[in-house]
């Protein structure tokens, strides 16, 4: 198995492309502040992940922006902070405008060169529009759970992703799904058989931050702690050929 064998990548995109922590913590930290919590960062986020993961699983159909809001208001009720409803919605309407990590457009374009590139992301098409932006890339397809009617890691989204692609004439086996989260994505994806690329953004980080851990172990086929370095180590392969 190669990197350059493959016809198309598909890729979450939270996470991944888009620097959600950093989206999340821009609200999340000073609401925190302003409530006098003594709370850090990676706490905040762990708590939020638990939250979101359990509500996209209870309200499949809901659209990203309301489980945002309803996360928020869960997390407050566990720290004993209730949550307004304008405190909900401003972090809601925040996922537009989380960044996209540095490395993210360039390595896209990159990989634009050699592969159809393919969106599978926990969103909704609103939301979405506004990362899409701020990545600079044109995707050959983009499936949120809005479209699907579920949320990663719920097998649907990855046959949804097979039967675009086979409509596209992209075999399973010539498709490569990269993520950042194994929970979300890479279980999933293993037992829908596709290869999978780890972007391990937390490679120099403890804990899972706001994903949580896998419920099964799962051994990704590659390993990268950058886009920039799988976009490199595809550049490297296709040359190597």
């Amino acid at each position: 198995m190669r990197l350059s064998g493959f016809q198309a990548l598909s890729f979450d995109c939270y996470g991944t492309l888009i620097d959600w922590k950093t989206g999340l913590s821009a609200v999340l930290r000073p609401w925190a502040r302003d409530h006098d919590l003594d709370i850090d960062d990676e706490r905040l986020l762990a708590a939020y992940g638990r939250h979101e993961t359990r509500i996209e699983v209870q309200t499949p159909t809901a659209l990203y922006p309301e489980v945002v809001a309803r996360t928020m208001m869960a997390v407050g009720q566990d720290l004993g902070v209730p949550v307004s409803r304008a405190e909900g919605e401003r972090l809601a309407a925040s996922v537009p405008d989380w960044p996209a990590f540095p490395d993210s457009h360039d390595a896209l374009v990159s990989l634009a060169e050699h592969y159809k590139l393919i969106v599978l992301s926990n969103v909704d098409r609103v939301s979405f529009r506004g990362s899409n932006q701020r990545l600079g890339v044109s995707f050959t397809e983009i499936i949120t759970a809005e479209d699907v009617g579920s949320y990663k890691p719920s097998a649907r989204n990855f046959e949804v992703l097979l039967a675009r692609a086979a409509e596209r004439g992209i075999g399973s086996d010539r498709l490569l799904h990269v993520a950042q989260s194994l929970f979300h994505d890479h279980v999933p994806a293993k037992a829908a058989g596709l290869a999978t690329v780890w972007i391990n953004r937390r490679h120099n980080r403890l804990g899972w931050g706001a994903t949580p851990a896998p419920t099964t172990s799962v051994t990704p086929d590659w390993e990268f702690p950058s886009m920039r370095s799988f976009a490199e180590a595809c550049s490297q392969d296709r040359a190597a050929r």
